[in-house]
C-alpha cells in the first residue's frame, strides 16, 4: 500500500514538471510577437496566436477544473470564445471569426493562463484520481498539438504582409539531404502489427492495435528534396493533368498553383518560413505541399506514395536498426496514400472528449513522422496526423514508396 502511494506522488509529481514545462514552452513560442501580430487570421483554417493561448487554456479548465468545482473569473464568456469544435459542450465563436476577438486583450489572456495553471498545480498538489490525471495527460498532448499549429498558423499570417516579416532570427537551417540518386530500401512485408500497443499515451485514433497484410514494398531512404522538386516544376509537373486526381487538378487550376505553399521564383527560387524571406535550400527536405501536389510528384517520379502501414512497419525496424532510413521524424510530416479512417475496432472515448479525433474520420489523408515543429516528446511511430488532401499550410512533404 505504501509503495502504491509513493508511486502515485512520483507520477504526479512527473506530469506537474511537464504540465509546466508545456505551459511555459507555449510562452516562449509567444514571446517574439506583438499583440498586433497574435490578432490577425489571414483564413478561415487558421486562428490567431492569441486564441491558441487561450483555447489550452480553457481545455483545462472545461475538461479537468470544472468537474472539481473551479470557474474562472469569466468561465462562461470564456467557453463560449475559446471552445473549438466540441459540440456538446455548447455554441462557440466560428472559425472563420476567431480573428474578431480583439478583447479580451493579451494581459488578461495572460492573467487567465496563470489562473489556470495555479488552481490545476493546486488541485494536482491536492491529489487527482487516475480519470482527471488521464485528462491532465491528453491536454499536456493537446497543448504540444497547438504549439505545433501556433506556428503553422503564424507562419502563414505573416506570410500574408507584403513585408514578409520574419519570426525569429534563423539560429539554424533546415536540415541538408545528401545530393545522391534515389535509393530505396526493401521490405518484406508480411502480417505486421499496427497501432499503439498502450505502453505509455497515445491518443484514441492509434487503437486498436491490429494485424495488416502488407506485400513486399520499397521505401525511399530519404525524403523528396526542394531540388528535386524544382525538377518536376520545370518538368512541367503543374501543367500537365494526366499527373493530378481530379480534384487535385481542379484545385489546381483554381487556386492557380505553380510551386509549394511559400515560394517565389523572381529570378531564382526563394522560400518564405519562420526566419523570413530566403533564398531556397536546395538540399532541404521540401516542404509545405498538399496531399495532392504529393500524389502527382510520385506519379510524375514513377513511384507512389505509401501507405501509412507501410509507413509504420518501416519506421519501426529504422528505430529498431534493421532499416537505414533518414528523418522518418523531426524534419516534415510525410503523406501517405491512406485516408483517414477508423482502425478496425475504434471505439470512440464516452463523453466531449470523445469529439476529439473520432468526429474527423471522413475525407482527410493520413501524414505520418512529425516536422521540426513538432515537440519531440509528442513523436511517435503510430502517431497518426490527418488533413484534408488541398491542405498546404502544415510542415508536410513526402517519402516515395514502390
Amino acid at each position: 500500500m505504501l509503495q502504491a502511494q509513493q508511486q502515485r506522488l512520483i507520477e504526479q509529481k512527473l506530469i506537474s514538471q511537464r504540465f509546466i514545462a508545456t505551459r511555459q514552452k507555449t510562452l516562449e513560442l509567444a514571446a517574439p510577437l506583438s499583440e498586433a501580430d497574435m490578432q490577425i487570421q489571414a483564413e478561415d483554417f487558421v486562428s490567431p496566436s492569441k486564441w491558441h493561448l487561450a483555447h489550452s487554456s480553457w481545455f483545462f479548465e472545461e475538461f479537468i477544473l470544472r468537474s472539481l468545482g473551479f470557474r474562472s473569473a469569466h468561465a462562461e464568456p470564456y467557453r463560449f470564445l475559446f471552445n473549438s469544435y466540441y459540440e456538446s459542450v455548447g455554441q462557440r465563436q466560428p472559425q472563420k471569426k476567431r480573428g474578431l476577438i480583439s478583447r479580451p486583450s493579451l494581459a488578461e489572456i495572460l492573467s487567465y493562463r496563470q489562473e489556470i495553471d495555479q488552481a490545476l498545480l493546486k488541485a494536482l498538489a491536492a491529489g487527482l484520481d487516475a480519470s482527471l490525471l488521464a485528462l491532465l495527460e491528453l491536454g499536456i498532448q493537446h497543448e504540444q498539438q497547438h504549439q505545433e499549429l501556433f506556428l503553422t498558423d503564424i507562419l502563414y499570417n505573416l506570410a500574408q504582409n507584403p513585408l514578409y516579416p520574419l519570426y525569429v532570427a534563423a539560429d539554424s537551417a533546415a536540415a541538408d539531404l545528401a545530393a545522391a540518386d534515389l535509393a530505396m530500401q526493401d521490405f518484406a512485408g508480411g502480417l505486421v502489427h499496427i497501432g499503439h500497443d498502450q505502453s505509455g499515451f497515445c491518443f484514441d485514433n492509434e487503437l486498436p492495435a491490429h494485424q495488416v497484410f502488407i506485400a513486399p514494398f520499397r521505401l525511399a531512404t530519404d525524403l523528396v528534396t526542394n531540388a528535386d522538386w524544382i525538377g518536376f516544376i520545370e518538368a512541367g509537373g503543374y501543367e500537365n493533368s494526366l499527373l493530378w486526381l481530379a480534384d487535385g487538378w481542379r484545385v489546381l487550376q483554381q487556386e492557380q498553383w505553380q510551386m509549394p505553399l511559400y515560394w517565389q521564383k523572381p529570378d531564382s527560387y526563394y522560400a518564405f518560413g519562420l526566419h523570413g524571406l530566403q533564398p531556397l535550400n536546395l538540399s532541404a527536405a521540401v516542404c509545405h505541399i498538399s496531399f495532392f501536389e504529393a500524389d502527382a510528384y510520385a506519379r510524375w517520379a514513377g513511384k507512389r506514395l505509401p501507405t501509412e502501414a507501410e509507413w509504420e512497419l518501416a519506421a519501426a525496424a529504422s528505430v529498431a536498426g534493421s532499416a537505414n532510413l533518414r528523418q522518418m521524424v523531426g524534419e516534415v510530416w510525410q503523406w501517405t496514400a491512406s485516408p483517414y479512417v477508423a482502425y478496425p475496432g475504434f471505439k470512440i472515448t464516452p463523453g466531449a472528449v470523445g469529439e476529439y479525433n473520432g468526429k474527423f474520420m471522413n475525407g482527410q489523408y493520413v501524414l505520418r513522422g512529425s516536422s521540426r515543429a513538432t515537440a519531440h516528446s509528442h513523436a511517435r511511430t503510430t502517431y497518426r496526423n490527418f488533413f484534408y488532401p488541398q491542405q498546404r499550410w502544415q510542415f508536410s512533404g513526402l517519402r516515395l514508396a514502390e
